[in-house]
């Protein structure tokens, strides 16, 4: 939709009185007569028609203002949004600004409130200026709010807000409602100000209350998925059958969606802390990968905890080398992954690839990315007798992020980028060959997760993943695994 939208109308006749009403089947009854000049709207006691109840959480507390002004043939009434949070439709429209016509529909907020724009007298004539219905007493009329009650009006609505919010599913606001009703405190003094902080404080007592509540019950939830979900990967892993492996990763499918959608609870993001270190950073990695999931194998965060608990221990003078001495070659492949658009944790591929050594393999791959003369000639480096730039650290690793480029093109984004990963050390053709082999869906062969937990990848592939995932892991905080940061060393 367009954010501004501009409605030709031609002026309605001089003299002419608009009015604003509520649906017939809305909860909130209002009549409003749009006098000459400016009518703010808003939930906001301070605004010309003020909007409350549980069903104006989508009204901002400033919404919206109506233009009423005589222009040379006749009158005209322009409706401005005031920046609000969800937005004004016009007949469905989003608006920044437009010219209302007869029999508008006005809407605050894309689920909010309706108002309908007329010209005619309502039949209803018992009108008040400031008409604010609340669901609890629909059908009465009430007086605007004195000034003497303006904070009292304020706290109890704000309550109420934070209840009903909790009620329909949106626990999330409640600390928007609390922020709403500080900066209301904030545009008005007067001796009741310690009243209304005391208030406020109480406020902030019952949406801990709601909050506290609300994480609860989001832990409950994940931690019955997380059962199902621990329970699936033990018989994935007794699976005596291709069908069988294949019925219980995509049970885990569903039950991975549903916890992705408990993800996305403002809530749950506030309250939820996992206290698995390593799987952490697991994630947090995929998530920079673009291949980020609700749950990582366990099987295969064993498989990094071992490697990681490997570098600790047999490997830890590599660890070391390429901490310590080796330092400075892999900041150069760091900077040269991020010129290239790729993530700079790639930078510790070549340690498990080459330990970060001149040797070649039998296969006459060389250099810390351990490229084969014809895949590095491909990629644009001289290897011949008297040059050979696998070894040069700068040109080389711009060739494998060629090369890597390549690898994700070829197999696609998201959790696909893991399979880039294991095409690097195994080659794409004897990767694709194992999994065209075992799985005929051709959108599973592309999710890597699915494969890893389908055993359809080769031994070498299952095992060279979690053995990058690892020594990114230590290269990323090496201070906490008991290495020295080469970044704090002066």
């Amino acid at each position: 939709m367009a954010d501004e939208v501009q409605v030709a109308t031609e002026a309605v006749a001089s003299g002419a009185k608009g009015w604003l009403l509520s649906q017939a089947d809305s909860p909130v009854h209002i009549r409003f007569a749009i006098p000459p000049g400016t009518t703010q709207i808003g939930r906001a006691p301070d605004n010309e028609l003020v909007i409350q109840g549980p069903n104006a959480t989508t009204v901002s507390l400033h919404h919206v203002a109506i233009e009423h002004r005589a222009i040379e043939d006749g009158d005209e009434f322009r409706i401005r949004d005031l920046e609000s949070t969800n937005g004004t439709f016009v007949n469905g429209e989003r608006v920044t600004e437009a010219v209302l016509e007869p029999n508008s529909c006005i809407r605050l907020g894309a689920q909010g409130p309706e108002l309908l724009f007329v010209l005619d007298e309502p039949e209803a004539m018992a009108l008040n200026q400031t008409q604010v219905i609340p669901e609890s007493i629909a059908g009465a009329e009430i007086t605007p709010p004195a000034a003497s009650n303006t904070y009292e009006n304020l706290l109890s609505a704000g309550v109420e807000r934070a209840r009903q919010a909790r009620a329909d599913g949106l626990a999330g606001q409640t600390m928007t409602i609390m922020r709403e009703a500080l900066d209301l405190a904030l545009h008005h003094s007067g001796r009741r100000f310690w009243r209304l902080l005391g208030g406020l404080a109480g406020l902030f007592v019952v949406v801990s209350g709601l909050a506290a509540w609300d994480i609860a019950r989001l832990s409950r939830e994940k931690n019955s998925i997380d059962a199902h979900i621990h329970n699936l990967e033990a018989q994935l892993q007794k699976a005596t059958s291709t069908d069988q492996a294949d019925q219980l990763a995509k049970q885990l499918d569903t039950l991975e969606g549903a916890g992705e959608q408990l993800e996305k609870e403002l809530i749950y993001r506030i309250g939820y802390r996992n206290r698995d270190f390593v799987t952490n950073e697991i994630r947090r990695l995929l998530e920079e990968f673009g291949a980020e999931v609700y749950s990582v194998p366990p099987e295969f965060s064993e498989r990094v905890k071992h490697y990681i608990e490997q570098y600790e221990s047999a490997d830890k003078p590599l660890m070391t080398r390429a901490l310590g001495q080796e330092a400075g070659r892999i900041s150069a492949m760091e900077h040269v992954l991020t010129e290239e658009h790729l993530p700079p944790d790639l930078a510790y591929l070549p340690l498990v690839e080459s330990a970060l050594g001149p040797g070649q393999s039998a296969a006459g791959a060389a250099g810390p990315w351990q490229l084969t003369p014809a895949t590095a000639k491909a990629l644009g480096l001289e290897v011949s007798d008297g040059v050979d730039e696998r070894n040069n650290v700068v040109k080389s690793t711009r060739a494998a992020c060629r090369y890597l480029r390549e690898l994700i093109v070829d197999f696609g984004t998201g959790s696909s980028v893991m399979l880039a990963l294991a095409a690097y050390n195994g080659g794409p053709t004897k990767v694709k060959q194992a999994v065209e082999k075992t799985v005929r869906d051709p959108l599973q062969q592309r999710n890597f997760w699915y494969l890893y937990r389908v055993r359809a990848l080769p031994d070498e592939t299952r095992e060279y993943v979690p053995k990058v995932i690892a020594a990114m892991i230590i290269g990323r905080d090496p201070s906490h695994f008991g290495f020295r940061d080469p970044r704090t060393v002066g």
